[in-house]
């Protein structure tokens, strides 16, 4: 137990007196059911926020609540959370007295952690919260130059003293306070480098994210200047790169993007300019191998043609010369007659009319004129076996998709190549039912765990594949899926039956979600075979 030295240590390192509370009522805060939040828009700094979190640190005292105080951070990884070290320190020093609370930004749970990795020096701390399943974000490792919009998210405790009721307040999971301003230059702190803005923050933002317009996550909130008379105040956020190496040096896996942050309006507007230029290049190489082939048949054409020529003309002249031949076998059977040689002038008339029935069959069963090409170069010249382009229902099977950074959008998504076993009638990788539509086939995508919604497309003719995802809040989530009926087919479907059903659940899915999407991904496919 500490002493009450301890105890005073604790309320100059911020924690806030509060009245001596029971183990009961401690334990009625960690196991806390309380009210969800309010549906948020999916914007890229909402999608992010699902990922916020409170940190609460709670002391005790001869069994009683004594103290407690309480940060912000954010999960790298399902069940991990980035802090500052300030935010948990008694709770490294004092690890059998002081409780860690980790409360999400939305649902009805909140969690105990414990620090897994602890460095005082950069002031970050990484907790390990065993239940949870928390929406990671994504590290931001492109550049950062003054004067960029950055927004911070945290759980200011102005505001908390401001709207709490009670001590229950901190610890009911809420959206978290996002305050936006710019980025203002890079500075040393005490010997680490951190990131100068001006977005407001305030006690209790300590180990909340500083994010891009994209929601990705550019620094740590660590401290703030102190504003005396009348002067501007300014935070300060430990730098992605000592963030980076923070988490490198605790062997965390994390997400990265290193692509520019666009809008996704203007991401929309000019991948649909390229896609039509895409079905217009995929109609232009069409024509060119239907021209092609064309010629090719052609050429196939007149080459049959006179082949069939020369046989004609080479069965015709093997008829005439065993025409001539038995006329002259019979003459000479003739000769052979008048001289007395009646043996030999039997033997040489029946060769001789063999001769000439042979050349009567010859001449009958000469080559037709008429000319067939074979089945191979008829489908090309159809265009059935143009490379690169297949018709709408046809399988391709197993493909390779590579992204292409230049149309697509992304935030927090990886960038890796995808596969595509596209079969016949909409049928992907052998399970997955895809519906025909209007520039080709699409499927709303609705997992269990992971609470992002992807409507999927894939274009046979141009073959792109298209991921367009919807980052949504956990209420909007569970709407969605309770949307599922047992009717509705879970693997490839041939019945027309099935596909209504499936058709009837894509429409009121769509009708769910957002306006716009937080990220489009789109693919160029080749062959995997």
């Amino acid at each position: 137990m500490p002493n009450r030295s301890r105890l005073q240590a604790m309320e100059r390192a911020g924690y806030g007196p509060v009245p001596m509370l029971s183990r009961f009522v401690l334990a009625v805060l960690l196991t806390l059911v309380g009210l969800s939040p309010a549906l948020a828009g999916a914007d890229d700094i909402a999608a992010t926020a699902r990922g916020v979190v409170r940190v609460v640190t709670i002391a005790m005292v001869d069994d009683q609540v004594a103290g407690f105080g309480h940060g912000s951070g954010f999960a790298v990884a399902p069940n991990r959370i980035v802090t500052n070290a300030h935010v948990v320190e008694l709770a490294e020093r004092y690890p059998d007295n002081v409780v860690i609370g980790v409360v999400p930004s939305e649902g009805s749970k909140s969690y105990q952690g414990r620090v897994i990795a602890y460095d005082a020096r950069r002031d970050l701390a990484l907790i390990e919260v065993s239940e949870a399943k928390l929406p990671p974000v994504a590290l931001f490792t492109g550049p950062v130059t003054e004067g960029d919009q950055v927004i911070a998210l945290g759980y200011p405790g102005n505001v908390d003293l401001a709207t709490a009721q009670s001590a229950a307040d901190y610890i009911r999971p809420l959206s978290p306070v996002r305050s936006q301003g710019v980025a203002s230059g890079r500075r040393a702190l005490t010997g680490i480098e951190v990131l100068l803005h001006t977005a407001s923050i305030a006690r209790g933002n300590s180990g909340g994210p500083l994010l891009d317009p994209c929601g990705r996550v550019i620094g740590v909130n660590s401290a703030l200047t102190r504003a005396d008379d009348g002067d501007s105040t300014f935070g300060f956020a430990i730098a992605d790169t000592e963030l980076m190496a923070f988490l490198r040096e605790a062997k965390q896996p994390y997400a990265s993007v290193g692509v520019p942050c666009t809008s996704i309006e203007e991401r929309l507007r000019e991948d649909s300019a390229a896609d039509a230029r895409a079905i217009a290049d995929a109609a232009a190489a069409k024509r060119e191998a239907a021209n092609v082939a064309a010629l090719r048949r052609e050429e196939a054409l007149n080459a049959a043609r006179e082949q069939a020529e020369r046989l004609r003309e080479n069965v015709m002249a093997v008829a005439a010369l065993l025409l001539v031949g038995g006329a002259l076998a019979v003459g000479a059977a003739g000769l052979l007659e008048s001289r007395g040689s009646r043996r030999a002038a039997i033997w040489t008339v029946s060769a001789g009319g063999a001769a000439i029935v042979a050349a009567v069959v010859v001449f009958l069963l000469r080559p037709s004129a008429e000319i067939r090409l074979p089945r191979e170069t008829l489908a090309t010249a159809m265009g059935a076996t143009t490379p690169g382009v297949s018709a709408p229902g046809t399988a391709i099977g197993p493909m390779i998709c590579t992204l292409i950074p230049d149309r697509s959008r992304i935030t927090v998504s990886s960038t890796a190549e995808t596969r595509l076993d596209w079969g016949a009638n909409g049928c992907a990788d052998g399970r997955v039912q895809y519906l025909e539509g209007e520039g080709g086939w699409q499927r709303i995508i609705v997992p269990e765990e992971e609470p992002t919604v992807t409507v999927a497309r894939f274009d046979p003719v141009t073959r792109t594949y298209t991921q367009t995802r919807y980052m949504l809040p956990a209420a909007t989530m569970d709407a969605i899926r309770k949307l599922h009926q047992p009717s509705t087919p879970t693997a490839c479907v041939k019945t027309d039956k099935a596909l209504q059903n499936l058709e009837g659940e894509q429409a009121q899915i769509r009708q769910q979600l957002p306006p716009l999407p937080n990220e489009k991904l789109v693919y160029s496919c080749r062959s995997g075979r």
